[in-house]
């Protein structure tokens, strides 16, 4: 790989890769791509805890979309010995200031900048089917070309779905790939209703020519969501058992702050007498009270939520909390439903109905319980 950015523009590195300058320049950066996790976009609670503020551009490496659904390019910004701000897009001088308000959420490492620069997909971007399948030049026939983008499409996920998802660059993918299934669905969508709407009296000719590129996108994006689900499930798992810990941590160190407070008061009563080590003793248990306090503080951060999600903006995929029915007794359900018509068919569509609404009295014999899907 080449050279990092910072020597290149003319500052000498040590072999920790820290700058010998009056000022380290990427501190932000670093730690935002610390909190990010090497290329995942950061949350809005993570941009609160950086400083300082990310308003104004900070030197270091970002991905940036130069406009809406344009492909993500990779963004390098640096100060150089004058104090100038430097900011390359996609290997081009851009304005950093018109690159920052996205690019701020978006850090990646050195390496993975030279990467893409130097022609490699980013690590969540699915196959590009273009490239792999020879696609055609573009018709100009909305319906054709998108019916060859889906072949080409379905054929390289239907092999990544017969293996299980391991890593979170997979993960990740499956959410992107999802996305730009649905993009296609979206297309075909707006094409059908233009195509259909001179022709409400002979729609059934067109629900036929778009139904299959319709559904089988659509099916194939559920697929994927689903195929990513198990990886969630475990990435939650570790999540809440990770916040269970950091509970019983701030658990643990808030009775012995109590308890260091409670010495201290005691410790401020005794007479400073003789040599003062009373005194000494009341000024330690004090500095101790004040040491865990701050503990505290950071265990009970600690114990926050943390988002579980695979994709990126606009292409995320997360675990969303569905509310069904679990029936606990289906006789006493039943009896308690039985003024509906062919009760015992339409039993759990019913109790579906009324899980769904969070708000809505439960009857006798069924309980509403959360179920995760990936979406």
């Amino acid at each position: 790989m080449s050279r990092p950015l910072c020597c290149q523009n003319g500052f000498t590195c040590n072999t920790k890769g820290n700058k010998r300058m009056t000022a380290d320049q990427y501190a932000w950066w670093r730690q935002a791509l610390k909190l990010a996790g090497g290329y995942r976009e950061l949350t809005h609670d993570q941009l609160l805890l950086l400083a300082p503020s990310a308003d104004s551009p900070e030197s270091g490496f970002f991905r940036n979309r130069p406009f809406k659904d344009a492909p993500l390019v990779p963004v390098a910004i640096w100060r150089d010995a004058a104090g100038n701000v430097i900011c390359l897009q996609g290997g081009k001088e851009a304005e950093a200031d018109k690159v920052w308000n996205y690019a701020c959420r978006n850090p990646i490492s050195e390496a993975l900048y030279h990467s893409v620069t130097a022609g490699e997909p980013w690590p969540d971007e699915p196959p590009s089917v273009a490239k792999e399948h020879n696609l055609p030049p573009k018709t100009g026939d909305l319906h054709k070309d998108l019916t060859a983008e889906l072949a080409a499409e379905k054929e390289t996920v239907e092999g990544f779905l017969k293996k299980p998802i391991s890593t979170q660059e997979q993960a990740d993918q499956a959410g992107v790939w999802a996305k730009r299934l649905s993009g296609i669905a979206n297309k075909a969508d707006e094409q059908f209703n233009v195509e259909k709407r001179p022709w409400l009296d002979g729609g059934n000719a067109v629900d036929d020519k778009w139904r299959d590129l319709r559904t089988d996108s659509k099916d194939l994006a559920k697929k994927l969501k689903k195929h990513g689900e198990a990886w969630l499930k475990e990435l939650d798992r570790l999540e809440q058992d990770r916040q269970r810990k950091a509970r019983e941590d701030a658990a643990r160190i808030q009775r012995e702050a109590a308890e260091a407070a409670r010495k201290a008061d005691e410790a401020k009563a005794v007479p400073s007498v003789g040599t003062g080590l009373a005194t000494d003793f009341a000024a330690e248990a004090a500095r101790e009270a004040d040491r865990l306090a701050h503990q505290l503080a950071d265990a009970e951060r600690e114990a926050q939520a943390r988002p579980v999600f695979a994709g990126r903006t606009g292409a995320k995929m997360s675990l969303h909390t569905y509310w069904v029915a679990n029936i606990t007794d289906y006789g006493a359900l039943v009896m308690a439903l039985k003024d509906e018509p062919e009760v015992r068919e339409a039993v759990q569509k019913i109790a579906g109905r009324i899980a769904r609404n969070k708000d809505a009295a439960l009857p006798a014999g069924m309980e509403r319980v959360p179920d995760k899907r990936a979406a």
